[in-house]
């Protein structure tokens, strides 16, 4: 990268300092599934899951093998998803004309051993993301596309894979996000559950697992230094347990100080490629320069992280906690999830949008995002819910409903990250499980009175707000929010789950 891509750098730390150009977080709205006979009856259809024609995706292939086909050096990474090789993962090869995207899905797949030397990819990435795509192309909106393909068959090699065809967005996460998507189709048709979700697990192999959106702490809980970092963004839950996806990390770094988070902090080092971040003429990095973006991010693998457990692989998870970063600051800091809850919180994935996530979100904005992860799933969100309540009942895991947005409304202040982590600590130690609890009057889930080192006034978000009226006219129109987003579903799951839905007064 130093040597053939202009403007890349060596920071202080010793981290590849790049630039994606003029997008600088995902394109959802470009992203493009092929309706293929193998795959189509099973894909969930819509504005998660739009469909291209065969013509189209082939079209746009061969302008990316085009452009890869003239230029000067390729690079070619071929490597895993999924660190058990006995269970599930895949084989990836990515071909690109930027180093940093090499180097990148280098850091974030799992590198192949000695062992591994019958490679055949079941997935092939062509990232020609620095050339447009053509817009006046059947199904283009705009020169950006994200397209997969689910069912590529080669009559030379008399076999089928997946094929992704980047054009029009240098930004590395599409990659990334591309493999997750490959995930969640290929994996529950095997009868494994993909998982977008941390995971980390304590001396004993005790294992939690924290769902979220990109900003509700999915990254920063997981990486505890008194428990083994299995992975912070991607996992599969099969029949003998949990295994990481990724073989690396890909951290948000606003913000970033080594107080707060000192294992991302000191991870960011050579090797670890940072994108999008500011750098001083002392090539030091200003995290708290948002000027490019506000989604600045750093890629390291996952050994950077020195509690990390490799291979990535864990036993059954004994707790499952759902994250969300409430913006209206009506939701309980923390709350214990009944089977039924479990499926109607896990569907609506509510979380509020923080700035710089995805392009035009300036502030937090309410958002609905189907089991923590709506842009990269494959079939109904009801098919990944009713598998997740499944395996907690089969090995008796709780689940609860973790808070981490703000307290007394949009205009007050974010719950401080030591009383999340204190909540985080009572539920590993069985402190949480054993207090006594109370209903939410309006969204129906247990809070408990007390939680140690956490202050009691604090877990009930009523007392955080000055005024009483203000409080239940928010909290009304939150509840609003989550019926009016759940219809959509109510014809897919049972009864007793619609039931779980907030009561509107």
């Amino acid at each position: 990268a130093l040597q053939n891509e202009k403007g890349s750098s060596l920071t202080s730390t010793g981290a590849l300092a790049v630039r994606s150009g003029a997008k600088t977080g995902r394109s959802p709205k470009d992203k493009r599934v092929v309706a293929e006979p193998t795959s189509e009856a099973n894909v969930w259809w819509g504005p998660v899951n739009i469909k291209m024609s065969e013509s189209s995706f082939m079209v746009n292939r061969e302008r990316a093998i085009d452009y890869l086909n003239v230029q000067d050096r390729i690079y070619v990474v071929d490597s895993y998803a999924g660190h058990d090789a006995t269970t599930g993962r895949l084989a990836v090869r990515v071909v690109c004309s930027r180093a940093y995207h090499a180097l990148f899905m280098h850091n974030m797949l799992v590198r192949p051993t000695e062992a591994d030397d019958d490679f055949e990819p079941d997935c092939i990435i062509f990232n020609a993301g620095c050339f447009p795509a053509n817009r006046y192309i059947e199904g283009m909106t705009s020169s950006c596309s994200v397209d997969l393909h689910l069912g590529r068959y080669s009559k030379r090699f008399q076999r089928s894979w997946a094929e992704f065809v980047i054009l029009g967005t240098q930004y590395a996460g599409e990659m990334k996000k591309g493999v997750l998507t490959l995930m969640m189709y290929k994996m529950p048709l095997a009868g494994l559950l993909p998982l977008h979700s941390s995971a980390n697990e304590d001396a004993d192999g005790n294992v939690t697992v924290f769902f979220g959106l990109s900003g509700t702490g999915k990254t920063t809980l997981s990486a505890d230094p008194r428990r083994m970092l299995i992975g912070d963004d991607e996992h599969v839950w099969t029949d003998t347990g949990l295994f990481n996806i990724e073989g690396g990390c890909y951290a948000k770094c606003v913000g970033l100080t080594e107080e707060k988070e000192p294992e991302i902090f000191r991870a960011i080092r050579f090797g670890a490629v940072v994108e999008n971040v500011a750098v001083d003429d002392k090539r030091a990095i200003d995290y708290d320069d948002v000027s490019i973006t506000e989604n600045t991010r750093c890629a390291y693998p996952l050994e950077y992280i020195p509690n990390s457990k490799l291979p990535a692989i864990g036993g059954h998870p004994n707790h499952v906690i759902l994250l969300t970063c409430d913006g209206y600051g009506v939701l309980p800091p923390v709350s214990k999830l009944t089977r039924e809850q479990v499926i109607y919180h896990f569907i609506s994935g509510y979380t509020s949008k923080m700035a710089g996530t995805e392009e035009g979100i300036t502030k937090p904005v309410a958002a609905f995002s189907a089991c923590y992860g709506q842009p990269f799933l494959v079939w109904h969100p009801v098919k990944y819910a009713v598998m997740l309540a499944e395996r907690l009942e089969k090995h008796k895991a709780t689940a609860w409903l973790l808070n981490t947005g703000w307290l007394g409304g949009a205009k007050g202040r974010r719950c401080p990250l030591k009383y999340t982590r204190a909540m985080v600590d009572a539920i590993h130690s069985g402190a949480l499980g054993a207090a006594e609890f109370a209903p939410d009057s309006v969204f129906g889930v247990m809070t408990p009175k007390s939680c140690p080192g956490v202050p009691s006034e604090l877990l009930d978000p009523a007392k955080s707000w000055a005024d009483p009226a203000e409080f239940h006219a928010t909290q009304s129109e939150l509840a609003s929010l989550f019926t009016k987003n759940f219809e959509k579903y109510k014809s897919e799951v049972a009864d007793d789950v619609c039931k779980q839905g907030p009561k509107v007064t």
